[in-house]
């Protein structure tokens, strides 16, 4: 069986997975999964062959190379529970990834090996409050300076994702030492000495346990053996997380999106309205076509970003910056569009489509807010306009009549 065909078999097991033994276990909106009922669920996607299919086969994961991970997360993502059941759920995912690919022998024994596993949780400490790192990962404040056997971290970390129920942190740090603009990223258990939980910050969305706490390090000792990648070289290494990271923020989304419309769908095939079916009449119509549009194209970016990612680093970083920002509006439309077409039903947290609302709003800003990534897309496109111009590209502003001598003074 080749890895396509391979890619196709673990797509239709989890579909049947999620729809036979996921969705039927899901608690009430708002509600968080029951620690064991995960367990049971993830007993089961063991056996099922679905549990952790981005999962190198070594450390007992279903093996899927990243161009293969869309259609299965959106899978995954048709529960709102369902990739945290797959253990394909951030932050842990990403930090899989991340640990996959910078960690060496000793960490990935110590660290990747039992996350994957799902024996531990973990979270990504790089938020800080402001005016330290946010969208502006260049304003990191917390820092760390060297010592006998190790680095000492110190710092306030802000909305970090999952550290309530995380076994260990990857703490981003500036070590001055190295560089006026060096950061190194560390392995701190969520134990260690002078390491504790501050606030709780109480959000609107469910699906990521764990909660999203401050994070205090008061001078946190961490040995050499727990440096994550190259000391100095933390943005670097940052940047193999981040661009995956947002892209499977959106395959997880848009499969929530597709339940959505198919709960619309249901709806308008069955409602009758002045005397026809809600499904013929046009204003209806007009939804139904806009969201398979957002579906459609969401679909087409993720797979374009994935692709380029695979080839090229860098262009896949600016294809995910556009995908994190065109997918995590046109999932909000599209949810948005199926609690109208259900009408009172979609208001009620019955269904629960208001609820999915609440959990896929706050994307348009994680992961670095849209208006961020505009900023950083526009920029690229001037600049890359520009080299266009610097190299004999004509400028195509400037009226047919009088362009020569506009090119002729330029």
């Amino acid at each position: 069986m080749n890895a396509g065909a391979d890619a196709s078999a673990l797509r239709a097991r989890t579909r049947a997975f999620i729809r036979e033994a996921v969705i039927p276990a899901e608690p009430p909106a708002g509600t968080p999964l029951a620690a064991d009922v995960l367990a049971a669920l993830r007993g089961a996607a063991r056996e099922a062959g679905v549990f952790a299919p981005h999962v190198p086969a070594r450390l007992g994961g279903g093996g899927l190379p990243l161009a293969e991970w869309s259609p299965v997360f959106q899978e995954a993502g048709y529960s709102l529970i369902g990739p945290a059941v797959l253990n394909c759920m951030a932050p842990d995912e990403g930090n899989m990834y991340l640990l996959e690919r910078i960690a060496d022998d000793d960490q990935q024994q110590r660290y990747l090996a039992p996350l994957a596993a799902g024996l531990t949780r973990s979270c990504f400490a790089m938020t800080e409050p402001h005016p330290g790192a946010g969208s502006d990962p260049a304003a990191l404040a917390a820092s760390a300076r060297r010592v006998d056997g190790g680095w000492v971290v110190s710092g306030r970390k802000r909305f970090i994702s999952g550290a309530e129920e995380a076994d260990f942190a990857i703490v981003m740090a500036r070590t001055p030492e190295l560089g006026p603009e060096a950061a190194t990223m560390f392995l701190v258990p969520m134990g260690a000495e002078g390491l504790t939980l501050g606030h709780r910050i109480r959000t609107m969305e469910t699906a990521i346990t764990g909660g999203h706490p401050h994070v205090d390090l008061d001078d946190v000792f961490v040995a050499d053996a727990d440096v994550l990648g190259t000391p100095g070289e933390g943005f670097r290494h940052a940047q193999v997380r981040l661009a995956p990271a947002r892209l499977t923020h959106c395959m997880r989304w848009l499969g929530l999106a597709r339940r959505a419309h198919d709960t619309a769908l249901d709806r308008v095939g069955a409602r009758e309205l002045f005397g026809s079916r809600l499904a013929d009449l046009g204003i209806a119509q007009t939804l139904i076509a806009d969201s398979e549009i957002d579906l459609a194209t969401c679909d087409a970016i993720i797979d374009r970003a994935v692709g380029a990612l695979t080839v090229d680093e860098r262009a896949g970083a600016a294809l995910s910056s556009i995908a994190k920002v065109h997918c995590a509006e046109a999932v909000y439309r599209v949810i948005d569009r199926a609690v109208q077409l259900c009408g009172g039903d979609g208001v009620t947290l019955e269904l629960p489509l208001i609820a999915w609302l609440n959990e896929v709003r706050p994307f348009r800003v994680y992961d670095g807010s849209s208006e961020t990534h505009r900023m950083a897309i526009a920029r690229r496109a001037s600049s890359r306009r520009r080299r266009e111009r610097e190299a004999g590209a004509p400028r195509l502003d400037v009226p047919a009549g009088a362009r020569d001598a506009s090119e002729a003074g330029a």
